[in-house]
């Protein structure tokens, strides 16, 4: 269909690459699960190569996740090629997504070779990626700085070898709208193939702010699929963001004449859990999905929506699955209405995991008078997105009064053995989580500490995300407790069972900035 444009999503590639995020096997399939929902056409699921961890997460989401074609990232280099199989094999769609650079600064100064032998290196990995699967996607790296001419041979070396999607990057985001749709169109009139029996794609960085617009002109002027990632994540300032491509082409269709399979009614809910899951919270202001898109307050805009809605907001919040009101669960609801509260959410969860969400629900409503359905995706949040917990947390007492040190006992259990240690900090927050790393046996520096609000009333609860460096790596952590300090020490340990958990799959993990 020439009005049909394909969305390949990359947030657990690209996204996942953002400084501070480390997502565990269970977090990436619980997000490759809801861009399978949202009706994503490719799921770049990761770069297989780079450790044993991110190779598991791509072959379970490929066993496990049906509908989208899953792909995985790979250098045109043996090794990366055979693992890139390995890993999306057992897909219902498997495809394999190999890249080397274009450009003379990359060709040059990162790989050091000469344009012809990068050229051979190019059409042995798509052939090599042929032998296992007939959908091979490749991708020339900085292409927007490339020589126009060494551009083209390279994509018709791809398609020669056998390349069934071609994907043109804008890889430092570096493109003028204008300009790229000039570089679509003039590749489209080079290579007929492109657009016609080989797919046109664009993957486009947003570090002049232009990520979206660039992928909205390479569509006007012959591209067929556009690379993106929930909320924008990726690499610096990011990628074009899904949500905002998905929602331009719906909201404007008649103008721009094209269609795509995402189902829009999942937009919010897949934000919501990428925000969640890797501790990069949405801005207010963000397009369609910030807290304040289809927030009002001026009078001018609160009399005109109050009159009618269409005077203010170009889509309803209905068409991203943003509910326009909510219904509240109290410390009375029982079992029952909770399990139809979630489903009513659209959180399918097995019998162990409602036990443990319920048991959070019921503690919690002692504590507040109202349950919003942002508490329930927060308990859903700590109590089913849990990581294998080589420390549980016991006990935690504060001792501070102004005047005086503030210190911390904390008890862990680990097995049947229950650790415990006292430490003194700067404040109650940092003496709970000092005597955690005391206990653990397990020193990190803090890199961010974010706190916020899941509502609005004094009686919140406190979503703490804090990132830790251990051993060099980053872990991202998170707790929620209407105690600060509480949802602090969550979230300390939680980042620190994490680095625990990933010890054995650091002893593995390959070197990609290695030189070809």
């Amino acid at each position: 269909m020439k009005d049909r444009v394909y969305i390949f999503d990359t947030t657990l590639r690209d996204g996942e690459q953002s400084p501070g995020i480390s997502l565990n096997v269970r977090e990436k399939l619980e997000v490759a699960e809801e861009l399978a929902r949202l009706g994503v056409d490719v799921i770049e699921a990761g770069f297989p190569i780079t450790s044993p961890g991110d190779f598991e997460a791509v072959s379970t989401i490929a066993r496990q996740v049906k509908g989208p074609v899953v792909a995985g990232l790979a250098r045109a280099v043996d090794a990366d090629i055979d693992r890139a199989w390995e890993a999306v094999k057992e897909a219902e769609r498997p495809r394999i997504h190999a890249f080397i650079a274009c450009s003379d600064i990359h060709i040059e100064r990162k790989l050091k070779k000469s344009k012809d032998d990068v050229l051979k290196m190019a059409a042995t990995a798509v052939k090599r990626a042929k032998g296992y699967t007939p959908d091979v996607e490749f991708s020339p790296e900085d292409a927007t700085r490339a020589d126009f001419e060494y551009l083209a041979k390279m994509i018709g070396v791809a398609i020669e070898a056998g390349a069934t999607v071609i994907n043109v990057p804008d890889t430092v985001g570096y493109a003028l709208p204008q300009e790229f749709g000039e570089l679509i169109a003039n590749l489209c009139s080079e290579i007929p193939a492109l657009g016609d029996s080989v797919v046109l794609s664009v993957h486009c960085h947003n570090d002049l702010g232009l990520a979206v617009a660039n992928s909205l002109a390479a569509i006007e002027n012959g591209a067929h699929q556009i690379e993106c990632t929930i909320n924008g994540l990726g690499e610096r300032a990011g990628n074009a963001a899904l949500e905002e491509v998905a929602m331009i082409l719906d909201t404007r269709a008649r103008l721009l004449g094209k269609t795509t399979g995402i189902v829009t009614e999942e937009i919010n809910r897949a934000s919501k859990l990428v925000s969640s899951l890797t501790g990069y919270n949405v801005q207010f202001n963000k397009s369609i999905v910030g807290r304040n898109a289809f927030a009002h307050s001026s009078g001018i805009h609160t009399d005109g929506m109050l009159k009618d809605r269409d005077t203010y907001e170009i889509m309803s919040p209905n068409k991203i699955g943003l509910a326009e009101s909510q219904l509240i669960l109290g410390k009375t609801s029982g079992r029952h209405a909770f399990r139809a509260h979630l489903a009513d959410m659209d959180y399918r969860l097995g019998e162990d995991e409602l036990d443990r969400a319920f048991a959070q629900f019921k503690e919690l409503a002692d504590k507040k008078a109202e349950i919003t359905n942002d508490d329930l995706e927060a308990i859903v949040a700590e109590e089913v997105r849990t990581v294998a917990e080589t420390y549980a947390l016991e006990y935690l007492e504060i001792n501070s009064a102004t005047g005086s040190t503030p210190s911390a006992t904390v008890k862990l259990r680990r097995g049947d053995e229950v650790l415990s240690g006292t430490a003194a900090g700067d404040g109650p927050v940092d003496a709970a989580c000092q005597a955690i790393s005391d206990i653990a046996a397990s020193p990190a520096t803090l890199m961010s500490y974010n706190v916020r609000a899941i509502t609005g009333s004094l009686d919140a609860q406190g979503d703490v995300t804090i990132n830790l460096d251990v051993g060099g790596r980053n872990f991202l952590g998170r707790g929620i407790s209407t105690d600060i300090v509480e949802a602090s020490a969550k979230a300390y340990l939680n980042a620190i069972n994490k680095a625990v958990g990933r010890e054995a799959d650091d002893a593995g993990r390959a070197d990609i900035d290695r030189e070809l």
